[in-house]
């Protein structure tokens, strides 16, 4: 809701990149969120964007949305800092949009696996993205350490794979015309989700490379570099 500049304080925050939209309601309950130097805790409070808002007594400053596509190589872990001082995406982007627009990666993806990953600054967006009812579709380029088995890729296909969470349920898995490659579209967004299941039947996933996330492909960006996206490029992605 934006007339005149008017925002509601959860949607504020969240596009300062200061939390998703459903925490920040937990932060104004708690007091944290003061404007124009009186805290407010009213859920649904709408304010100017000309306002002064503090988080902990810091000024927060409004800033545009920005919306990062990036092809991200291996041995790149996606945390935003890493305590073992190990590479992680965001030395992959200019450090402006780091400091100015404090943008973080969406989901994650392993240290060895490859590909479409999404850095934002968006915290509604980002939890429509990472939330499981929202059916975000991701399909993955997967070499294995030896051919596949049709009858394996039918016990996959079929729904026959349990891990801890459950049923794995995917929508496709085929073999690509690559020596041991497959393709697998999928919903699950499980920790190491796609090696479990290979490893299951019996294979290893020798490299693992998210081709597509919500119908967003890597746009012929080459490894390791980045592109802005439109907001209804993501928006599309939501729907």
């Amino acid at each position: 809701m934006h007339h005149k500049n008017k925002i509601r304080l959860n949607h504020y925050l969240s596009n300062a990149g200061v939390s998703s939209r459903r925490k920040a309601d937990q932060l104004i309950q708690s007091g944290a969120i003061e404007v124009n130097g009186k805290p407010v805790f009213k859920l649904g409070t709408i304010i100017h964007t000309d306002d002064i808002v503090k988080f902990h007594g810091s000024k927060i400053q409004y800033k545009n949305k920005i919306y990062i596509l990036l092809n991200k190589p291996k041995g790149f872990i996606t945390t935003t800092q890493d305590q073992l001082n190990r590479k992680t995406v965001m030395n992959l982007v200019p450090y402006l949009y780091l400091s100015e627009y404090r943008i973080f990666p969406v989901g994650r993806l392993d240290c060895s696996t490859t590909g479409v990953l999404l850095l934002t600054n968006d915290g509604y967006i980002t939890e429509k993205l990472t939330h499981p009812k929202y059916h975000i579709k991701k399909i993955y380029h997967v070499s294995l350490n030896k051919e596949i088995k049709n009858e394996d890729l039918d016990e996959i296909r079929k729904g026959k794979i349990y891990l801890k969470e459950g049923k794995v349920k995917v929508i496709f898995v085929n073999k690509r015309n690559v020596k041991n490659q497959v393709k697998i579209g999928l919903y699950l967004g499980w920790n190491r989700v796609i090696k479990r299941i290979f490893k299951k039947l019996d294979y290893q996933v020798t490299r693992l490379d998210r081709v597509n996330f919500g119908g967003i492909t890597k746009k012929n960006l080459k490894i390791g570099n980045w592109c802005f996206l439109k907001k209804e490029e993501i928006e599309n992605i939501t729907k």
